[in-house]
């Protein structure tokens, strides 16, 4: 039998997937969860210790393993031969200067950003083979799988590849816009007959993904930790100023339906002139104009950007993917912008998504027939992940006469009950999400009733800035009763607006414009999280959680039950349930 490892290789954000032998994707995940290190930077997608559980679980002895990653092979070589020359020694590195560039970031970093690159494409695969080499070693048997091949993928096929094969539509026109492809920044594929097809492929340095994230810069954030969510969050609380709009809209145009990038001289002289303008305050609570300006310009730049696929590949159906594809406020208004009717956005958009991109098209390669998966794995499940043991909550009780194990039913009876009273609940249940959202498998929930549960939650868990948004979970079949134009909303892709009548009955899940970037939860999709959400309508009236993922800023979402255990004791959470388990304070 022959499996399909899919490792996302890029210098932030490694993930892998697998893929079986009829082309089922059996796992995916990004490697900061197992790790515990926030978007881990240059770790290996494949680090032994996740890949020895990974194919005693699914790698049967005597398989086959194709391992295959996120880069193209002429990138790849390219690359090579930049090493061999010398170019990413770090002297040579140290040498660049750090003024920004055509690509909005300083030349030295985005050398040493192609440095790491270089780095994750040469040692993907390596992980595994140590994997195999240990269990042998132990077991003193063959390794279970043997390496069939190494192959490679271009990166923003990669991003197509999933957003398309993973959505519920035959036919669809995808837009891929992220930082950094091989030659741009963007790219166009159409999806047909179960073929994927690439219409435009945009070249230059310019690119909408790192504008963005020096917006989040000049803003008061850290790009490099990935806080464009931030510049999401804060612009609704700030003003349309029109001399920073005239400031940043010097930085790209729009001409037709083609985006054209500044020189790096303006770049730099743009850069310098907001920066002397930033408020004195800006680096402690961030710079709430420039985040709506910056909004603003990021939803112009996408039209564009749309307009162009929707001229190359008129459709009904729209898939986002690429890191631009996380910004949720664009994604609820893009139908109202644009000819298509219908979207997609899947629940890793970013460079974690690119594993089951590259898993996927080294199967279609090996089956020239396959045409995606069948329907009824589709749209993706997000539940790709790992699942969490319970041997430490039989541990803990050992010593804890507060942590019972009561069954499903009654933990969902109490958890309800406890958020009813305006507790804050820690949820794990079956196998975890992936992306970067708690999709109500690894989420810490509370009631949307009180004004301030926001502020507790914050002040108790979460620690983060009062201007960021929490999310509501709906139950889908009472959606169109909450929102505006409601549309299914199951991987938290997209914000709608509120109905005016319902707001101040949910006020700690309505944002300052009015929105909420909602998931839609159903019994199909996850039965125990829309059965906890019954039964807090049930109580309540109110078919609505806050939903927030269960970890503290600054921390990837927990992986095993020692961390949500830590999180109970060392945090303000009233109660934690852990599968059929069950600890209250």
């Amino acid at each position: 039998m022959r499996f399909y490892l899919g490792l996302a290789t890029t210098f932030h954000d490694p993930a892998l997937a697998l893929v079986g032998p009829d082309g089922t994707l059996l796992f995916a995940e990004a490697a900061e969860r197992v790790l515990q290190y926030k978007r881990a930077p240059n770790c290996e997608p494949d680090a032994p210790a996740v890949m020895a559980s990974l194919l005693r679980d699914h790698v049967p002895p005597g398989s086959e393993l194709v391992v295959a990653s996120s880069w193209g092979p002429q990138f790849t070589d390219f690359l090579r031969g930049q090493a061999g020359t010398g170019a990413f020694d770090l002297m040579a590195l140290s040498a660049h200067t750090t003024a920004l560039n055509r690509s909005f970031v300083p030349e030295q970093a985005e050398r040493v950003f192609i440095a790491d690159l270089h780095g994750a494409q040469e040692r993907a695969g390596h992980g595994t083979l140590l994997a195999l080499n240990q269990e042998a070693r132990i077991t003193g048997a063959a390794p279970r799988a043997t390496i069939a091949g190494q192959r490679r993928y271009p990166h923003h096929l990669c991003h197509a590849a999933y957003g398309l094969w993973g959505s519920p539509f035959d036919t669809a026109t995808a837009l891929v816009v992220d930082g950094m492809g091989e030659t741009g920044a963007a790219a166009i594929h159409r999806l047909e007959g179960g073929r994927i097809t690439e219409l435009r492929r945009h070249r230059g340095r310019g690119s909408l993904g790192f504008l963005y994230g020096l917006i989040t810069d000049l803003a008061g954030f850290d790009q490099v930790k990935g806080e464009e969510w931030k510049i999401m969050g804060l612009a609704p609380y700030g003003r349309s100023d029109p001399d920073l709009a005239a400031l940043l809209g010097r930085l790209c145009t729009v001409e037709g339906h083609r985006l054209r990038y500044a020189d790096a001289e303006t770049i730099r002289s743009v850069a310098a002139e907001i920066r002397a303008r930033r408020p004195a305050d800006a680096l402690e609570t961030g710079w709430a104009d420039l985040a709506r300006c910056g909004q603003d310009l990021f939803g112009t730049l996408m039209d564009a950007l749309v307009a162009e696929a929707y001229a190359l590949a008129p459709a009904e159906n729209l898939v986002i993917a690429g890191g631009c594809g996380l910004n949720s406020s664009y994604n609820g208004r893009v139908l109202g912008r644009s000819g298509f009717t219908r979207l997609h956005v899947p629940s890793a958009p970013a460079d974690d998504g690119n594993a089951v991109g590259a898993a996927w098209l080294a199967y279609a390669e090996d089956h020239p027939d396959w045409a995606g998966p069948p329907h009824a794995q589709r749209p993706l499940t997000p539940y790709l992940g790992s699942r969490v043991s319970t041997g430490p909550m039989e541990r803990l009780a050992e010593q804890e006469p507060r942590a019972k194990r009561v069954g499903h039913a009654e933990a969902t009876r109490a958890a309800a009950r406890i958020l009813a009273e305006g507790g804050l609940v820690g949820w794990v249940q079956g196998r975890a999400e992936f992306g970067p959202r708690a999709l109500g498998n690894r989420s810490i929930l509370a009631d949307p009733r009180p004004e301030g549960a926001k502020d507790a939650l914050n002040a108790k868990v979460k620690y983060r800035e009062a201007f960021r948004p929490f999310a509501p979970s709906i139950l889908a079949e009472a959606g169109p009763d909450w929102f505006e134009d409601y549309a299914d909303s199951p991987y938290m892709e997209r914000t709608l607006v509120w109905r005016e009548a319902v707001r101040a009955r949910v006020p700690a899940v309505v944002h300052a414009d009015g929105t909420g970037r909602l998931q839609s939860v159903t019994a199909a999709r996850n039965p125990a999280y829309a059965a906890l959400i019954g039964a807090f309508a049930a109580i309540t009236g109110v078919p609505i959680l806050l939903n927030t993922s269960f970890n503290v800023m600054g921390k990837p979402i927990l992986h095993g039950a020692e961390d949500a255990i830590l999180m109970f004791y060392t945090t303000g959470l009233d109660a934690i349930v852990v599968e059929d388990w069950l600890v209250v304070k």
